[in-house]
């Protein structure tokens, strides 16, 4: 059985990290899988977006301590590097992603959800930064997203005790976008995702650009990158097809 089962239905790609009896600990050979996958949907036209989830009663609970036991300072670099490497090539994706948080989100997972574009929660997940209670601290991210995300304070909190928290504490201060009953989990994320795949994709390609790629510039260059691909966008097929069904009050026929 694939540790990271990709299926398709229509636009939209689901990746389902898929090792329960681990809670879909995130091992070499999981991260290879996840990489495989980005990289066929991003080269993959027919693919508009992604939602990310897992099975089971986790989402990932965190990465595989039996491996992280083993590692020495060479080999931990390497495995930090590679981490990073894979999430934010995920972060990176210029098409949307939305993380469908079912259960436990530690560590790993935390990390992983946190470098997807939007996060939808399950009411009953767990979130946290739990790796200084194995004597580590997180090494895919954890320490820059987190603090991006929640602030300086929620972050240090989070990973300095190694605590956790659940979905609307996470809510409030701002680690997922919405909480919903478990039941709806699957159909609110597809909702968000379909949501967002209405609008013009080069558009919604350039919007995920110039927020991560200004975000930690000084405010004068983040609206220099902004300025640069509004501009991109004038005069294409998109904004013309955009522009004229709002004129004409009708809905856009983006393709």
């Amino acid at each position: 059985m694939a540790e990271v089962e990709l299926t398709i239905e229509g636009n939209t790609a689901r990746l389902t990290i898929d090792r329960p009896d681990a809670l879909n600990a995130l091992s070499a050979s999981v991260l290879d899988a996840l990489e495989a996958h980005v990289t066929m949907i991003e080269s993959d036209r027919e693919i508009h977006g992604v939602i990310v989830t897992g099975a089971g009663r986790a989402f990932v609970a965190g990465a595989d301590i039996a491996e992280l036991s083993r590692l020495d300072p060479t080999a931990g670099l390497e495995f930090a590097r590679r981490g990073q490497g894979v999430f934010s090539r995920i972060e990176a994706l210029e098409k949307p992603i939305v993380a469908a948080i079912n259960g436990f989100a530690l560590g790993g997972g935390c990390e992983l959800a946190m470098a997807c574009h939007l996060r939808i929660a399950s009411e009953g997940a767990r979130f946290g930064q739990p790796e200084v209670k194995l004597g580590l601290i997180p090494g895919f991210g954890g320490t820059q997203r987190l603090a991006r995300l929640v602030g300086r304070g929620i972050a240090q909190q989070l990973v300095l005790s190694g605590g956790l928290i659940g979905a609307q504490a996470a809510l409030r201060v701002g680690l997922v976008n919405e909480v919903v009953p478990p039941e709806q989990l699957m159909d609110r994320a597809g909702e968000v995702l379909n949501e967002i795949l209405a609008n013009g994709p080069r558009a919604v390609a350039a919007a995920l650009r110039a927020i991560r790629e200004g975000l930690d510039l000084p405010l004068g260059r983040g609206l220099e990158i902004e300025a640069n691909l509004f501009s991109e966008l004038c005069g294409t097929a998109e904004a013309t097809e955009g522009t004229r069904a709002f004129l004409e009050k009708r809905e856009p026929k983006f393709r």
